[in-house]
């Protein structure tokens, strides 16, 4: 099962406050578990939103550029892991080191099958051809 661990922003996040070097370590050490033990596929920290924009789709698409209110809602980071369960996940990201009040979020990530007959064996073709282009 995939997962996708998505890490909350703050506000020392949001005035672009950079992490320690002992943070970084710390998350270094961390990842690096994670990866030998076939666990993350891909994990990244964000820019600001400041940095970004939003689009929203009600009729013509309206783009907001950054920066957002801080409502909790946003993200300043992400992991992409496989493990065999909800629990499991839990488990690795309960190892996170973060502390200070941090919060993450974990989500399952669809697999082809979760669409059921909805994706015929041509979408599921296409599906599989750009997964692979990607790689």
């Amino acid at each position: 099962m995939r997962f996708m661990v998505i890490v909350k922003a703050n506000g020392d996040f949001e005035a672009g406050k950079m992490p320690s070097t002992g943070m970084l370590t710390a998350m270094g050490k961390f990842n690096e578990e994670m990866a030998r033990a076939g666990v993350m596929q891909a994990g990244e920290g964000l820019h600001p939103t400041s940095k970004g924009a939003r689009i929203k789709y009600a009729g013509k698409p309206a783009v907001t550029h950054g920066p957002f209110p801080a409502t909790g809602d946003l993200v300043c980071g992400f992991w992409l892991i496989e493990t065999k369960s909800l629990d499991e996940a839990i488990d690795w990201m309960k190892r996170a080191p973060f502390g200070g009040g941090a919060e993450i979020e974990i989500r399952q990530v669809f697999s082809a099958d979760d669409f059921g007959e909805a994706l015929t064996p041509e979408l599921r073709e296409q599906e599989e051809r750009l997964r692979a282009q990607g790689k």
